[in-house]
């Protein structure tokens, strides 16, 4: 994608958040990461970014950046928004009440740190926030305020995979952050699992 292209898509996603902000609601952007990962706890992010202002030219979907370019972004977003809220689910919690509850929960969370009118969510439904939610499919590729929280949850849950990695070392958590790729199922089955693999998650891998 050229600079030209990136400037036209970044504005897109902006355009897209201040038709919805027009009738002067508060909007926040919400998203997770972690769904997917055999360990660890699902995290959320709840954003308010200022719409008014220029935007930052890669705020985009988490998956198409660079962990090296997350990481940058990240700081931007972070220095520049209006609000931010971080919330997790742990993954007691997920073993507990499945990973779409614990996703909602997570959000939850992390909606409670901040004030808005209307939460637009990456395709989850019915999170019960204290305001309106509208749920968009694939919307951290359609709006700015989801994107922006799509990388704080990413990088958010990336550098907690990091930390994960130094007190249960074996399961390449640094490099995978915690998916099931070969190299972490193979250490799976011969390290077994630490306390924080996901139980309802490893079952096809090991016996429990």
């Amino acid at each position: 994608m050229t600079k030209l292209e990136r400037e036209k898509h970044v504005l897109s996603l902006l355009e897209h958040d201040r038709e919805i902000a027009r009738d002067s609601f508060r909007v926040a952007g919400i998203d997770e990461a972690g769904r997917g990962p055999l360990i660890g706890p699902v995290v959320a992010a709840c954003v308010i970014m200022p719409l008014n202002a220029v935007p930052i030219l890669w705020v985009d979907d988490s998956k198409k950046l660079s962990e090296k370019r997350r990481e940058m972004v990240y700081e931007e977003i972070v220095s520049s928004a209006v609000a931010v809220g971080v919330g997790s689910a742990s993954r007691e919690e997920i073993d507990a009440i499945n990973i779409l509850e614990a996703t909602k929960l997570a959000m939850k969370r992390a909606a409670e740190q901040v004030e808005a009118d209307l939460f637009l969510i990456d395709a989850v439904r019915d999170v019960g926030l204290k305001g309106m939610e509208l749920p968009i499919v694939h919307g951290d590729a359609i709006s700015y305020s989801i994107a922006a929280a799509s990388i704080v949850a990413k990088v958010t849950r990336d550098r907690q995979m990091a930390e994960m990695d130094k007190i249960y070392p074996g399961y390449g958590l640094s490099k995978n952050k915690g998916y099931g790729t070969k190299e972490h199922i193979e250490a799976l089955k011969s390290l077994g699992p630490c306390e924080e693999h996901r139980r309802t998650f490893i079952g096809h891998f090991v016996n429990l």
